[in-house]
């Protein structure tokens, strides 16, 4: 078997597996297949005609590929998508994806390929973490405090009703070993049922404040969107870290954090931090490090 079927054989097999994930309902391990995949499609896209295996057209084809794939996987991890990308639709490429080479009709989406531009895929932003040294080693990122690149998204507060709990958290510092390398970090609080489906909006907090040794500083207060009783059984809040990664231009999730609904109590609370990617549904969970750092957090309960 020549290297270009062999290449195609793989594509095809990581595609059936991310399928098969998504039908399954293993939907963190589906968008982990669909962006590996994705990627792999891109680098091929991107190619030197001189170097690569496919004509141009073949090359648009794994480009729109490429985005019905990235369509799926937003599909899955934004629940309230209107134009949703379904698992049928994206069977429908199976065949194009299996025959390539030898596929001329038209592409049965009216999709685009995906501009030149980074596709996370999950298990190879780790990879990465080198260069980041390298950044550092550069003189980016190695002031005491931090540009407001990011803006953030926090909303106000509620108003309050009788007999209604509502919650403010303020977070306080985070504990990383490479705290330091962290450029632009920043965190995306939600709210999620036992399903990951959003039950609030999405806010996200301005660039940190500072850091200073192994913890990078935010001090600023989230006001959860809504009130404590309306929250449903196993509902819980996700804090998301995110920071930027210059050699790579993209802003990348480091690690995530989350508080069930019986940690809900005024006063100080220390939680652990979890390894990417983020599992909104808290069923394969892998600690960051075996040392002692957290995301620190102060609770404040607002009651009529």
């Amino acid at each position: 078997m020549s290297d270009v079927n062999k290449t195609i054989q793989k594509w095809h097999a990581s595609f059936k597996k991310g399928t098969d994930f998504d039908s399954w309902g293993q939907l963190v391990e589906a968008i982990d297949e669909y962006q590996i995949l994705a990627r792999q499609l891109q680098k091929e896209v991107q190619s030197p005609s001189n170097s690569s295996d496919f004509t141009e057209d073949q090359k648009k084809t794994l480009g729109k590929l490429a985005t019905c794939l990235e369509m799926r996987s937003a599909a899955l991890q934004c629940t309230q998508s209107e134009e949703e990308f379904k698992l049928e639709d994206l069977k429908k490429l199976e065949p194009i994806i299996k025959n390539i080479l030898t596929y001329n009709k038209d592409f049965p989406f009216d999709v685009q390929p995906v501009p030149l531009r980074k596709i996370l895929a999950p298990g190879e932003e780790e990879n990465l973490e080198v260069e980041e040294e390298d950044d550092v080693a550069a003189g980016s990122g190695s002031s005491d405090s931090f540009p407001s690149r990011v803006p953030g998204t926090l909303l106000p507060r509620l108003p309050s009703e009788p007999g209604m709990t509502l919650l403010t958290i303020k977070i306080e510092k985070i504990g990383l070993k490479d705290a330091g390398q962290c450029i632009d970090p920043y965190i995306t609080v939600s709210v999620k049922d036992l399903n990951g489906i959003d039950l609030n909006p999405v806010q996200d907090t301005p660039v940190a404040s500072r850091k200073e040794d192994t913890y990078i500083h935010f001090n600023v207060d989230v006001e959860i969107q809504k009130h404590l009783e309306k929250l449903p059984k196993g509902a819980a809040i996700f804090f998301e870290f995110k920071h930027y990664k210059p050699k790579k231009r993209f802003t990348s999730t480091k690690c995530f954090a989350f508080m069930e609904m019986d940690e809900i109590k005024p006063g100080p609370i220390v939680i652990e931090l979890y390894k990417k990617p983020t599992d909104f549904k808290r069923k394969k969970l892998h600690l960051l490090t075996k040392k002692p750092l957290y995301l620190h957090l102060h609770q404040t309960l607002h009651k009529d």
